[in-house]
């Protein structure tokens, strides 16, 4: 008999997309779930207990014996307590568990579960091979994700790397590194440029004024403003003009947009 819910079974459990509205925040409904979902995929509370006192540094309560209610009480009581970027600290910690005991723990449900759960409920977070990322909307998540691909299928390994820093630096618990974000997503689009114009040593502002082909006019205005904000406020920032979480995402989005139309124009 299968033990897929009915929903499962016939289809009916594609995640709604919500929009974003938690990012700097684990909320109590979602510190509870996290314990059902790692119950679920087979832990014990006395094992989950063993992998939140080691992410949180505590110590297991020793009077705390019997697995229900006692230690399960006592790993609400330890997630529920705790700062909220370290409840996404736990979640990486059960999925790295159960990576090294899969026979006894299902990783891949887990990660599935939680994604699901993050976007119903507007989280801004996922998890991508066992680390909590930034999540954007939908299509932002599938620019980057072509981006990427199509970066390393054209070899420019430089770039990728970049896009994936700018990415990560968007995702540092508990302050992303804004700058940090816009200054590689813009290093990203530099590299795709430089290899594209055959121009190895010039600045992506230098590029879009030698090669007025590159981009479509009126389009390449918009990129050359785009690289003049980054200059301004991400390389050489002016005392309180420190961009936002929101601006940086969208320089990424825009940096990642255009790395993928010129590697598709090289193609061409």
């Amino acid at each position: 008999m299968s033990t897929e819910s009915f929903s499962k079974r016939h289809g009916y459990n594609q995640p709604s997309q919500v929009e974003i509205a938690v990012r700097q925040d684990a909320p109590h409904e979602f510190r509870g779930v996290i314990i059902n979902m790692a119950y679920e995929c087979g832990f014990s509370p006395s094992a989950l207990r063993s992998v939140i006192c080691k992410t949180l540094r505590k110590r297991a309560d020793r009077n705390n014996w019997s697995e229900y209610p006692n230690i399960d009480d006592e790993n609400h009581y330890l997630i529920d307590g705790c700062q909220w970027y370290k409840v996404y600290d736990i979640a990486e910690a059960i999925y790295k568990k159960m990576e090294e005991t899969p026979f006894s723990h299902e990783p891949e449900i887990f990660g599935n579960d939680l994604n699901e759960y993050f976007i119903e409920s507007g989280i801004g977070w996922k998890l991508t091979e066992g680390l909590i990322e930034s999540r954007g909307s939908e299509g932002y998540e599938n620019i980057i994700k072509a981006t990427a691909n199509a970066l390393a299928e054209s070899g420019r390994n430089t770039a990728r790397n970049e896009l994936h820093e700018a990415v990560s630096d968007l995702s540092r618990r508990p302050n992303p590194d804004i700058t940090g974000a816009i200054q590689h997503s813009m290093a990203s689009l530099e590299c795709v440029a430089r290899e594209t114009c055959g121009d190895p040593k010039a600045t992506l502002g230098e590029i879009l004024s030698r090669h007025k082909d590159l981009i479509p006019s009126p389009l390449d205005q918009a990129i050359s403003k785009a690289w003049g904000y980054a200059s301004e406020n991400a390389r050489h920032i002016r005392e309180g003009r420190e961009p936002s979480y929101g601006e940086a995402e969208l320089i990424v989005g825009i940096c990642a947009s255009v790395s993928t139309y010129l590697s598709g124009k090289e193609k061409a």
